[in-house]
């Protein structure tokens, strides 16, 4: 079970997300600044640092075991779904789906160079 009270689960719960967010936001603007600087040179000096973080304190509890803390995803308040929602499209899916695009458009910036240097 959790051993200390609800103010420090609030903290360690505060901190996992936060650490987590940072995390795939620093994946995201790595791989958004090698994007601009392969595809687009002119614009990748612009670009140094970006971050967004969507926190919500009073979103945190015990995980179902209980042995720590994380967001409560089983709240039921309008609130809390706004919250998770929020997370999953603002923090996880956009996130994920420009590391994709930054990726692929690098992966195509890098092919076409290749052709053309093979026609010269």
């Amino acid at each position: 079970r959790w051993l200390f009270n609800q103010a420090v689960c609030t903290l360690y719960a505060f901190c996992g997300v936060l650490f987590g967010l940072c995390s795939l936001t620093s994946l995201t603007v790595l791989s958004t600044v090698c994007c601009l600087k392969v595809c687009y040179p002119a614009y990748g000096r612009c670009w140094d640092v970006l971050s967004h973080l969507y926190l919500h304190p009073s979103l945190y509890g015990p995980e179902p075991y209980g042995t720590a803390c994380c967001i409560t995803w089983k709240a039921s308040s309008r609130e809390a779904t706004l919250y998770i929602l929020a997370l999953f499209i603002f923090c996880y899916l956009l996130p994920c789906l420009l590391i994709l695009v930054s990726y692929s458009l690098i992966l195509w910036t890098v092919r076409v160079s290749r052709r053309a240097v093979r026609q010269h």
